[in-house]
């Protein structure tokens, strides 16, 4: 197979899809169907309801739940070959992804701006809202602590062993994308400031947004004069995520994840040129890898792995969490929440091209390069084959590692902004007032600095050892998700059907993934030497089956009463 034919095909199926179901769903759900406004005009608060024109709510609904996953899922899934994983792409984002986060975003919508554990309350009661945000919640500060990990290991420096002091040769590329992206911070600040505040074009400011981050990058690759460890890095990213989580969304988080957007379609229309420049094969890596590879079985794993290039529940609460809350007009649901989905299936399979050729320059392994070195060099390599271009493959290296670092970024902040929402939303129901511990720990900057200092502590320590765990709690995330979503619509007498069965599977695969954790590392644990990180993985699967089993019984039961009571 030709990656160009297979690029072509992929973005027809997306695009059809986009325009038939994606349009289906708005007929059968009712969007715009009133002339109501939307929360981000009568919740108007300055801070975290704010309205954003689509165009920027799209950057920054697309920034957010882009990150890494349709880049690092693809490549994890490549070994079960370029067949299974594309199928898995299409189909699951159409038919599963696009649904859960249209589907999450309208919910929210129309229930206030509020997220998926108020949904979950109104349809299935206060101990599911409660059960379902713990799990959210400390999902979120697992996010946080893998992304500031991530993000810090991008901008540190590299120590000399022998010396013990910083090699500022080896740590030149780390410092440049450091530079950069704290330039591009303050770019974004004077941007939202003279946008919100100064009342400043914004196609003026576009543009001259983006000839800054050209001269950003300028600067950037000529002057990095900042030269820290990753423990300084992480104790800095821990000060700048307490700060954005908090400040209003038009000052950073809007402007920001805008500009940033134009990042990831830079990198999608370089990762395009590649594509259509050197079409190379995808015979490189293989068509079907089999069900079993290295003791890796294609169900459920592929269905974790690849995540956000075909669903994932993160965007769930991206969708019900920020972007519903800056959602301008209702029917700008459908291309922000469904058209963001797809455009990262596009990316997904962008990814798959690049792994392919990666495995044919690399002699057919992948072996030490990682997910940025796999796709920043398969994407460059692809692009220098273009006569003419050959020249241009170290700049374009750099300006897609930077596009992934600024991904990184961008989803940080926002999980934390996320994980503040979710810890406030704990300890209070809708229209209560707090009082007492309740309202200490439903104080903004209390729930900020305690979800800070866990995600950050947690980066600093051993994420890595729990880390195994989070494809399948992100996955649980998008069944319950679903869920919530699918008894919701059946609440207010729309139809749900469309959910059924991806509910059903997700919860499947995640059970399955569990339970298969649970016997891997109850194996390293009685063979005996295990440290503390096998222990804390079958402890934390076997809560996630419980809760996943109490969860989807109580969906269940809710949504045969509501089939009960239409008949």
């Amino acid at each position: 197979m030709n990656s160009l034919v297979l690029l072509i095909i992929g973005i027809a199926v997306l695009v059809c899809g986009y325009i038939f179901y994606g349009g289906w769903l708005c007929k059968q759900w009712g969007v715009g169907e009133t002339d109501e406004e939307t929360p981000a005009h009568t919740m108007e608060d300055g801070v975290d309801y704010v309205p954003a024109k689509a165009p920027v709510l799209m950057g920054h609904h697309f920034s957010s739940i882009a990150g890494a996953g349709p880049i690092t899922g693809p490549i994890n899934a490549a070994a079960f070959g370029w067949l299974p994983v594309t199928l898995w792409v299409l189909i699951g984002g159409i038919f599963f992804g696009g649904v859960h986060d249209f589907g999450a975003l309208f919910a929210s919508v129309r229930h206030k701006g509020q997220s998926i554990g108020e949904i979950i309350a109104t349809t299935m009661g206060r101990r599911a809202k409660r059960l379902f945000l713990i799990f959210a919640y400390l999902t979120l500060v697992l996010v946080v602590a893998a992304f500031a990990s991530i993000v810090a290991g991008t901008f540190a420096a590299t120590v000399d062993e022998t010396t013990g002091l910083i090699d500022k040769a080896a740590s030149a590329s780390a410092a440049s994308v450091a530079m950069i992206s704290l330039m591009f911070i303050v770019v974004a600040i004077l941007f939202g400031f003279l946008v919100y505040r100064r009342g400043a074009s914004m196609g003026v400011c576009t543009i001259v947004g983006i000839l800054a981050i050209c001269v950003c990058m300028g600067v950037g690759m000529n002057f990095h004069p900042i030269y820290l460890t990753n423990s300084t890095w992480m104790i800095i990213i821990g000060i700048y995520i307490a700060i954005a989580s908090v400040a209003p969304v038009w000052i950073l988080l809007q402007p920001r994840d805008y500009l940033s957007s134009f990042l990831l379609y830079a990198m999608l229309a370089v990762a395009l040129v590649g594509v259509i420049g050197a079409h190379p094969s995808m015979d490189a890596m293989p068509m079907f890898g089999g069900f079993n590879v290295n003791g890796s079985y294609l169900f459920p794993v592929l269905f974790t792995t690849v995540a956000c290039g075909a669903i994932s529940g993160f965007h769930s609460l991206v969708s019900s969490g920020t972007t519903s809350k800056q959602l301008d007009k209702e029917t700008d649901a459908k291309p922000i929440a469904y058209g963001g989905m797809l455009l990262e299936c596009v990316l997904a399979i962008l990814t798959l091209c690049a792994v392919a050729y990666s495995y044919k320059v690399n002699g057919g392994t992948l072996d030490g390069l990682g997910a940025v070195g796999i796709f920043a060099g398969g994407i460059s390599k692809m692009v220098a084959t273009i006569p003419g271009l050959a020249g241009a493959e170290g700049i374009l290296y750099k300006l897609l590692s930077l596009a992934y670092s600024a991904f990184c970024l961008t989803s940080l902040d926002t999980a934390t902004r996320l994980a503040r929402f979710m810890f406030q939303e704990l300890w209070v129901d809708e229209g209560e007032e707090p009082t007492g511990y309740k309202k200490v720990l439903s104080n903004t900057y209390v729930a900020t600095i305690i979800s800070v200092v866990l995600g950050v502590g947690l980066g600093m320590t051993g994420y890595a050892k729990i880390w195994g765990l989070f494809g399948a709690a992100n996955q649980l995330l998008a069944g319950l998700g679903l869920l919530a979503v699918a008894t919701w619509l059946g609440n207010i007498g729309k139809n749900n059907k469309m959910f059924l069965f991806p509910m059903g599977f997700m919860l499947v695969v995640t059970i399955c993934s569990l339970l298969l954790t649970i016997k891997t590392q109850f194996g390293l644990i009685t063979a005996g030497g295990a440290d503390w990180g096998p222990y804390a993985q079958v402890i934390i699967a076997c809560l996630l089956v419980v809760l996943a089993v109490i969860l989807a019984i109580e969906g269940i039961q809710t949504l045969t009463k509501q089939a009960k009571a239409k008949a």
